[in-house]
């Protein structure tokens, strides 16, 4: 009778799964399979497909274009990363306090988030522009010359940073107030009868019990920013001259522009590899950052 009733929850626990397992297989399993089988072809969507072995990845390695968008997207993340885990702290602390409608500032801070990001680059856009957005004009009123925040290569990647660390400092708000709030008030009650003060409370305490959260969210920053295309792709399409084209946008050019779905596809799998090392030499250094 065990053994019949333990047969009958193991076959309906498999039909309740099966359906989660289809899908997975289906639209997650099969199509990374299929990405990686066509990294190693020639074939642009329409004509037949060809085996061209590693010739995709060695094109890859001797192609400027490819690694300056590499570099185009070091660059995003060396500048987004620490404004958005700095400012994202300050608010989570400042949020975390005992304020009069604490509860509607954390909701207006998280809004940007919840925003779609083809509303948010349009917007961005418009304050940039060099002859009537609101950025150039408040530079005007101080005797500042506003670039052409957009089509200057040298200010283009600047703010696609300034805007998406404003479009996603919400986000991180989130995930820093609930380690906060996971961190025994006592701790604070017993640095303050000993006379400790706030900035010493913070460097002592707050941000060594915060290290878990903070862990995880570098490692979500850091893959989203491996992956930074929506804003790039409103805002720029990559320009001016390639400044601002990323490692996705590299991939959609050459996916859905130049229909070479082969090397679009190795391309792929090189950010795929890429992520993974910075995942597994971070969770290698988990224990150490933790404590």
């Amino acid at each position: 009778m065990v053994g019949m009733t333990r047969k009958k929850t193991i076959f309906w626990l498999s039909i309740f799964l099966l359906p989660n397992l289809l899908g997975f297989l289906i639209f997650i399993a099969l199509p990374i399979l299929g990405s990686l089988a066509t990294s190693f072809t020639d074939w642009d969507l329409i004509s037949t497909i060809h085996f061209t072995g590693f010739d995709n990845y060695t094109r890859l390695f001797q192609d400027s274009e490819f690694w300056q968008s590499f570099r185009n997207t070091l660059t995003f993340i060396i500048g987004y990363l620490p404004i958005v885990m700095v400012l994202g702290l300050a608010c989570a602390i400042l949020l975390n306090q005992k304020i009069k409608m604490r509860g509607f500032f954390r909701a207006v801070y998280f809004l940007p988030v919840i925003t779609s990001w083809v509303a948010v680059s349009l917007v961005w856009k418009w304050l940039y522009n060099p002859a009537y957005g609101l950025i150039n004009y408040f530079l005007s009123v101080f005797g500042i010359d506003g670039p052409n925040w957009l089509t200057d290569p040298h200010t283009a990647m600047l703010a696609v940073i300034i805007t998406s660390a404003w479009k996603d400092i919400g986000f991180i708000m989130v995930l820093f107030l609930g380690g906060l709030q996971n961190i025994s008030p006592s701790y604070y009650e017993a640095a303050s009868m000993d006379g400790a003060s706030k900035w010493h409370q913070l460097y002592a305490i707050t941000i060594p019990l915060l290290a878990p959260t903070t862990f995880f969210v570098t490692i979500i920053s850091l893959i989203n920013s491996f992956q930074v295309f929506d804003q790039v792709m409103i805002m720029t399409e990559g320009g001016p001259s390639g400044a601002t084209t990323t490692l996705v946008q590299n991939i959609y050019n050459h996916a859905f522009r130049y229909f070479e779905m082969g090397y679009a596809s190795a391309m792929s799998w090189i950010l795929f590899i890429v992520v993974f090392i910075i995942t597994v030499i971070q969770n290698k250094l988990q224990k150490r950052w933790s404590n």
